[in-house]
């Protein structure tokens, strides 16, 4: 096992241990149960990990066709896909709260926080393991890829976009934008900041993954900016939905 693989390790422990201290902290000033809270994440990891795992599978299967079997579950060399892991997360975790009659959408806004801080450590795994990267490039903070790592057909150029930087930038200014920005206004509001986090989070990837080379496809379409427009309508519903929710009980 290399340094490399330990690191990516490392970083996710980091991130899910990060997320967990934090939306701990927020579900006591919510008034909500940590146990509860625990529990659900619990579920919610267990349920991102294999959500981001068989996605980046399905969408790898002739890679993994040609691989022992041990392979589809071996994390450890990387290949876990965000928008899975988002999928399988959030069903997972809704599932228990709304099971536990918990209010669903304050359940949401404490883990947005969580998800978008916890997005920003664990794209450094990628930095370890030389993968996420974009296009070559000759700017001045472009990434150096070994040879084994260059895609077919970029054996030639040494350095490229670390897309997996601005990845990690960018959702390290969502959490800001919803910790300081949003959460002490709309308090008031569940759901609010869980649904600008998704569009939030949409938006950046959308345009940063025009510059990535392992993009998963579809046709003439890369799947992670589908879903990413897929997010951002669910964002927009969701914030107007809210919006008039409240403005109904403020008449009312």
């Amino acid at each position: 096992m290399t340094l490399s693989v330990r690191w990516y390790g490392v970083l996710i422990a980091s991130a899910m241990a990060l997320g967990l201290w934090l939306a701990a902290r927020e579900a006591r000033r919510r008034g909500q149960s940590p146990d509860d809270l625990l529990k659900a994440a619990e579920l919610a990891l267990i349920g991102g990990l294999v959500g981001a795992r068989l996605y980046y599978v399905l969408f790898n299967l002739d890679y993994y066709r040609t691989q022992p079997a041990w392979r589809v579950i071996a994390v450890w060399e990387g290949g876990l896909a965000i928008h899975g892991g988002l999928i399988g997360g959030i069903l997972a975790g809704g599932l228990y709260v709304l099971w536990r009659a918990l209010p669903l959408l304050t359940y949401l806004d404490i883990a947005a926080p969580s998800l978008a801080i916890g997005q920003a450590i664990g794209r450094w795994g990628n930095f370890f393991n030389e993968e996420a990267f974009g296009v070559p490039t000759e700017l001045p903070w472009k990434l150096y890829i070994s040879p084994p790592h260059r895609p077919p057909g970029f054996a030639q150029y040494e350095y490229f976009h670390p897309t997996f930087l601005y990845e990690s930038l960018w959702d390290l200014a969502v959490f800001a934008v919803l910790v300081w920005g949003l959460r002490p206004r709309f308090r008031g509001r569940p759901g609010t900041l869980f649904f600008s986090y998704v569009g939030l989070y949409s938006v950046g990837r959308f345009a940063i993954e025009a510059l990535r080379l392992d993009s998963f496809w579809v046709g003439a379409f890369r799947v992670p900016q589908l879903a990413s427009v897929v997010g951002v309508m669910i964002a927009v519903a969701g914030l107007a939905w809210i919006s008039r929710r409240a403005s109904a009980l403020t008449a009312n």
